[in-house]
């Protein structure tokens, strides 16, 4: 299919994505003033879309966007997998709004503007060989803003992050602040210690990932200890096992850390335990 005649959302109507049509005074395009967020779907069905607009009201919240931009996205992301065919394989939703088209200005503009609202849909496959094998990451300093709980589409650092990865060879860059693990470039990241899995605290330096939430609770339901910890940056060398998280990705193994082997190189009884209560769920 050509990508141009794929069906989108946008402002109010489904239509031909080439027929989009963007301001250039559109604060998104100028500021990045805006936020997204991503759900995936298996076989036509979305996976926690509910979680996944709450958190996005809760971003247009946060940025002062009216939250009523996010009303209805459930029932128009199930539309868009069925009028694009996704229905029956693996597909990802995308969704953004910002606060509209204005004069460009960095005050909010002075009269009401309707936020820009798009949200698009496309087929998405896993890599069985890096779920069988697992992948490799590199540290990379974290240079984000202070409110990295905001799911903003000010992504650059998250870019130039994710650029070092794949100029060094790896498949995601994990982020590091002040000594501690903090999460990946669009993943959340975890680590094993004698059974007990750690992960960064809930906070403004980290999202707040729904797959996170979701494997939290998988591991209460397995008896996997948890504890909500910040891990510095020495210790995850020594990890029995590392593993990343989020909405493509799922659960994913790492076995190396800037080359240097995890465990014995392979993905760990955990991250099993976890991929498999995860896939029963999807």
């Amino acid at each position: 299919m050509n990508p141009e005649s794929t069906t989108v959302f946008f402002n109010g109507r489904f239509m031909a994505k080439g027929d989009v049509k963007i301001s250039p005074d559109d604060r998104g395009f100028l500021f990045a003033d805006g936020v997204y967020e991503v759900i995936r779907a298996y076989g036509g069905r979305l996976f926690k879309a509910s979680s996944h607009i709450e958190r996005l009201r809760r971003s247009l919240g946060e940025i002062r966007i009216e939250t009523a931009a996010a009303d209805g996205l459930e029932r128009i992301a199930t539309e868009l997998i069925a009028r694009n065919g996704l229905d029956r394989g693996d597909a990802v939703v995308y969704i953004q709004i910002t606060r509209g088209a204005a004069p460009r200005g960095h005050a909010f503009p002075d009269r009401p503007t309707p936020p820009t609202v798009y949200v698009t849909a496309y087929a998405y496959e896993r890599s069985p060989e890096k779920v069988e094998h697992g992948i490799k990451v590199v540290l990379v300093p974290d240079a984000r803003w202070a409110r990295c709980d905001i799911k903003s589409v000010a992504l650059l650092p998250n870019v130039l992050a994710y650029q070092q990865a794949e100029e060094r060879g790896a498949d995601e860059a994990v982020l590091v602040r002040d000594g501690v693990v903090t999460e990946g470039s669009h993943t959340s990241v975890c680590a094993v210690f004698g059974g007990l899995l750690r992960t960064h605290p809930s906070s403004n330096r980290i999202l707040s990932s729904v797959t996170r939430g979701v494997v939290l609770d998988l591991c209460s339901a397995c008896g996997i200890p948890v504890v909500e910890e910040a891990i510095p940056e020495k210790d995850l060398f020594h990890a029995d096992e590392v593993m990343i998280l989020g909405t493509t990705p799922e659960v994913m193994a790492v076995v190396a850390v800037d080359d240097r082997t995890i465990g014995d190189g392979t993905p760990g009884p955990v991250t099993r335990k976890l991929q498999e209560r995860f896939r029963e769920l999807t």
